[in-house]
């Protein structure tokens, strides 16, 4: 699954994402967005059928702000975990809105290739919004540099 999707692909009805869309709105509503003015709300369905949301929360030192998504996924864990499966954002007019680079990759952690999110331009699942995601997968645990065969060219 990749690129934009039509809407009998997405896995969910339109009333579905009316509630995802309404979830967000309302998270939107408690943003916490005074420097920017830019309240954004989030929320998503986790494949066990609960929604989770999330909204923006500033700070005075810029960089430290939390957007939505990041709201969503501490949300997510503290609430038993799971794997989303589609994604809503609004701004403060309940606008659709496409995730930063660093919520696409939170996303990704979190929903893999095929969640699919509500885009200005329609349905897209992630995969199409962030070809050749960097993901868990690419991760190797427990290897040290002794390990690996580099080193032993290196070292020679």
């Amino acid at each position: 699954m990749t690129g934009l999707l039509e809407q009998a692909d997405t896995g969910l009805s339109e009333a579905g994402w009316e509630a995802l869309r309404a979830a967000a709105r309302e998270a939107m509503a408690h943003a916490y967005a005074p420097y920017s003015g830019y309240p954004v709300g989030a929320a998503a369905l986790v494949e066990d059928g609960r929604t989770v949301s999330g909204c923006n929360v500033e700070n005075a030192s810029f960089g430290l702000g939390l957007c939505a998504e990041c709201g969503l996924v501490s949300r997510l864990q503290a609430t038993g975990g799971g794997r989303l499966t589609h994604f809503a954002c609004v701004d403060g007019r309940g606008e659709p809105l496409v995730p930063c680079g660093r919520c696409r990759q939170l996303l990704y952690e979190f929903g893999g290739p095929d969640l699919v999110l509500e885009t200005p331009a329609g349905f897209m699942t992630l995969a199409g919004m962030l070809p050749q995601a960097f993901g868990p997968e690419h991760l190797t645990t427990g290897r040290t540099a002794s390990d690996d065969p580099a080193s032993d060219d290196q070292a020679s």
